[in-house]
């Protein structure tokens, strides 16, 4: 163990672990809880919440390797970053973070879309989006599991052995919140606030010690079907959408909006690829020029509210999503409101 880890004190050193080998800490990122708290104590602190892509990133001498939550490899997306993390002083380390694309100051994830799935260089300049890497955790430290630390003892660590300039940043975070700062971060059109216990260690799981307190309501969807477009619009009408409860692949409505002409066109030629002959939805879809498709494309939706029936009210396409397992796609339903 050496550099930062040899400051670290004695009940702090007994926490490390000698880490796996390999890419094993990346494979597993602790996830938040949508919660509808809004009163907290000193124990907690709270970071923007970012509307991208969760990335992984894993440094082991002179070997950089992106990975998304779901596991799959992104090096060749985002060159520029594996360039800013093999350029680092520190040769071995597993950083978490947001991968977003910025729009007028504001994170958008429409404009990120623009470059997930690009791997040709040429095709990455000619996309003209930039991306910037938002990291908050630290996971591997000099060949050392550092998850067992406080959450605050991470951050330290990690401010102190990276540099952080672009296309890489440090996500700073308030250590008071509640639901002032969530309606100033709503007013400044962010997503949202993360509220995370300061002494919570990384748990590779979804954990009430994360907790994501939201603007407006909106989750990943699986894609089932599609209908038919109508007057001028080209390649479908609206997606049929639902989520996973068990193994059953429940129906939450149709989405018809937030789309332009070259994403309806890209879209289309996907579902195509996926056409199957039966409905993969286990409720009754009432549309009579349903097409079916297997139930393999996410994506990320905005709407208002969930009717009694079930059903999305006023949903709207935000983007594709391919960091996530379909399976893993289930209805987000707020933990309880809690006091401090």
């Amino acid at each position: 163990m050496t550099g930062l880890l040899d400051g670290l004190g004695e009940e702090d050193r007994g926490r490390l672990r000698d880490a796996p080998p390999g890419e094993e800490l990346a494979t597993r990122p602790m996830l938040a809880t949508l919660s509808d708290r809004r009163e907290f104590d000193q124990d907690w602190i709270f970071e923007r919440k970012l509307d991208g892509i969760r990335v992984l990133a894993v440094r082991k001498g002179d070997s950089v390797l992106l990975l998304s939550r779901s596991g799959r490899r992104l090096n060749a997306t985002y060159p520029e970053i594996v360039e800013a993390l093999a350029a680092q002083e520190c040769r071995d380390f597993t950083v978490d973070g947001e991968m977003v694309a910025y729009s007028h100051g504001r994170t958008d994830f429409g404009r990120l879309q623009q470059r997930m799935g690009l791997t040709n260089r040429l095709a990455i300049r000619a996309s003209g989006v930039a991306v910037t890497y938002h990291l908050f955790d630290l996971l591997r430290l000099d060949g050392r599991d550092v998850r067992a630390l406080r959450l605050r003892t991470r951050k330290s660590l990690l401010r102190r052995a990276l540099t952080f300039r672009d296309p890489l940043r440090l996500t700073t975070h308030r250590n008071e919140g509640g639901q002032d700062l969530l309606d100033d971060a709503c007013a400044r059109g962010w997503e949202g606030l993360i509220a995370k216990q300061a002494d919570s260690r990384y748990q590779p799981r979804r954990s009430p010690n994360w907790l994501k307190l939201k603007c407006s309501l909106g989750q990943e969807f699986v894609v089932g079907g599609f209908t038919e477009p109508a007057g001028t619009r080209k390649g479908f009408g609206a997606l049929l959408i639902g989520y996973y409860e068990g193994d059953r692949l429940r129906y939450a409505g149709k989405v018809g909006t937030g789309y332009d002409e070259r994403t309806l066109a890209g879209i289309r030629g996907r579902l195509d690829e996926l056409h199957a002959d039966r409905a993969p939805f286990d409720d009754p879809v009432r549309e009579r020029s349903a097409h079916w498709a297997a139930p393999e494309l996410v994506a990320q939706i905005a709407f208002t509210e969930w009717t009694r029936d079930g059903m999305l009210r006023h949903p709207r396409f935000l983007g594709l999503r391919d960091d996530k397992d379909p399976r893993e796609v289930v209805r987000e339903e707020p933990v309880e409101r809690g006091g401090g």
